[in-house]
Parts: structure tokens; C-alpha cells; sequence
């Protein structure tokens, strides 16, 4: 099965790309990283309305200390789970080490879906 890393964009639930929307969709497991930033146009209940997925919340800790709820058997090697991030999946390094973790430590395959960020939004 395969974890994704998924960056939705910068403003609201419809920044998502195709090919982001179409990975959530054959998720089992949805987490929606919730500490380094939120989207400012969209609420937790619009997103799930609108992916068509219930989303649990990571928080610091749970990223940080406990990843093996996010990368793990039940999880990511049985079925396709995704990590929604704010802007890109790389604009923070628990987000790279994170990857890491799934793909050198449990073996399991990644794709990383980009979007925009930050830094290439004020280059405008």
C-alpha cells in the first residue's frame, strides 16, 4: 500500500490538486497535519465534506513522538493512508523525517504530491 504526502495549496479546500483529491479518495486512514499551519479559508468539517473523508487530526506530538499511529502496520502496509499538509508536504522538516520514518524504517512506498507553498506564492 502506499503512504502519500499530500500538499493542498494555501487557501482553501479547493487548492488541492487532481492528483491529490484522486490519492485521498483510496485512502483508508486521512490525517490532517494541524499545527504548522491551516488553511484560512476552510474549516476541518468543510474539508472532509468535500474529500469525502472523516479526517483525524495530527498535532505536534503525534507527528513528532508518536508517528507509529500515522506509519504503521495497520495503517500505511495494509492500506493507502494519506498526510495532508498546509501549502508543500516539505515546507517542515518533521514532514521530510516523517517520510523517512514510512519509507527507510517500515519499508513502505511513498508518493509525494506537491503544491504550492509559501516561498513560491510571495515570489509573485
Amino acid at each position: 500500500m502506499v503512504f502519500f504526502l499530500i500538499g493542498l495549496g494555501l487557501g482553501s479546500k479547493e487548492d488541492i490538486t487532481v492528483k491529490g483529491l484522486n490519492a485521498i479518495k483510496t485512502c483508508s486512514f486521512v490525517f490532517l497535519e494541524h499545527y504548522t499551519s491551516i488553511l484560512c479559508d476552510s474549516t476541518v468539517e468543510e474539508l472532509e465534506a468535500f474529500y469525502g473523508k472523516k479526517l483525524v487530526l495530527a498535532d505536534r506530538f503525534m507527528v513528532e513522538q508518536n508517528s507509529d499511529r500515522i506509519v504503521n502496520k495497520h495503517g500505511c502496509i495494509e492500506n493507502n493512508t494519506a498526510f495532508l499538509v498546509v501549502g508543500d508536504p516539505f515546507a517542515a522538516t518533521t514532514h521530510c523525517d516523517l517520510l523517512l520514518r514510512a519509507a527507510k524504517e517500515q519499508h513502505i512506498e511513498c508518493q509525494v504530491i506537491h503544491n504550492a507553498s509559501i516561498m513560491n506564492a510571495v515570489s509573485c
